[in-house]
């Protein structure tokens, strides 16, 4: 694993491969290693960068929330971009990774090639969502510094949004619990107040101005997430959905090859250049 400085903050990231540039976001509590599964059938038709987000695996995690909203965020994203002498990237992102890949498309279109959003969403339409998600995104934010990533790893596993993940082999649920045991407290907590749910801004009001190639996944079972989805192939002009069978929050762990076959096609008909 690499790692470079970007406007001031430190940011690890993996790199495999060769060809058409595919950058990997991964989702809150993740890092670069949960796409390492992946990473062969990728990296066999592309140049695959997987980069742990602020706050995340072993990129740095300030003191300041300010420091992970959502514009500075997609500025590291480019500077990395820039240092890996990449002009546009696919741009594949899930859960908070999605929303981060979609301000980053909405925002500067000119560097990406096509987006790929899993489980993901625009964020919360209303001022009223957002200030109440920022109560209940702040409110988890303290317990996590008071209690410690292991009770909050605990805590979350249990969360219904996982309960699909119970089917995976044991071997894969620890290999996700020892990941999600690696990172800090105060790099969650920041990462909430800063990039949550509720501190983004609303990026419905611009999907329909994002002329972009767009793949939209998500699981079956994962029904909030699924309805979202539909929402946004309504909205977007050059969307595809996705409902992947017997599948939820996680794709990419719970159904990999069916999600590797969607992505690669899609990344076939749409190149880089």
């Amino acid at each position: 694993m690499a790692t470079q400085r970007f406007n001031g903050a430190r940011y690890a990231f993996d790199e495999a491969g060769s060809g058409p540039p595919l950058l990997l976001l991964h989702g809150f509590t993740g890092s670069a290693a949960n796409w390492r599964p992946l990473l062969p059938a990728f990296a066999a038709h592309l140049r695959v960068v997987a980069v742990d987000l602020l706050g995340h695996g072993r990129s740095a995690y300030p003191s300041d929330p300010a420091r992970y909203r959502m514009p500075l965020a997609a500025a590291d994203l480019l500077a990395l971009l820039d240092a890996l002498a990449i002009e546009r990237a696919h741009l594949l992102g899930y859960s908070m990774g999605g929303r981060l890949a979609l301000y980053t498309a909405v925002r500067f279109p000119q560097r990406v090639a096509s987006l790929i959003l899993e489980s993901s969403s625009p964020g919360l339409a209303t001022q009223e969502e957002r200030a109440a998600r920022r109560a209940q995104d702040e409110a988890l934010a303290d317990w996590i510094e008071a209690h410690g990533v292991a009770a909050f790893v605990e805590r979350w596993e249990q969360l219904p949004l996982w309960a699909s993940q119970a089917r995976l082999p044991l071997e894969q649920r620890a290999a996700l619990r020892a990941q999600r045991l690696q990172n800090s407290p105060a790099g969650l907590a920041n990462s909430l107040r800063g990039m949550g749910t509720g501190a983004q801004p609303s990026l419905w009001p611009r999907l329909p101005d994002l002329a972009l190639p767009t793949l939209l996944l998500a699981g079956a079972l994962d029904a909030k997430f699924a309805a979202i989805g539909r929402r946004m192939a309504a909205a977007l002009p050059r969307a595809r959905l996705e409902i992947v069978p017997d599948a939820g929050h996680t794709l990419h762990w719970e159904r990999p090859l069916a999600f590797s076959q969607v992505l690669l096609e899609f990344l076939g008909s749409h190149k880089t250049t």
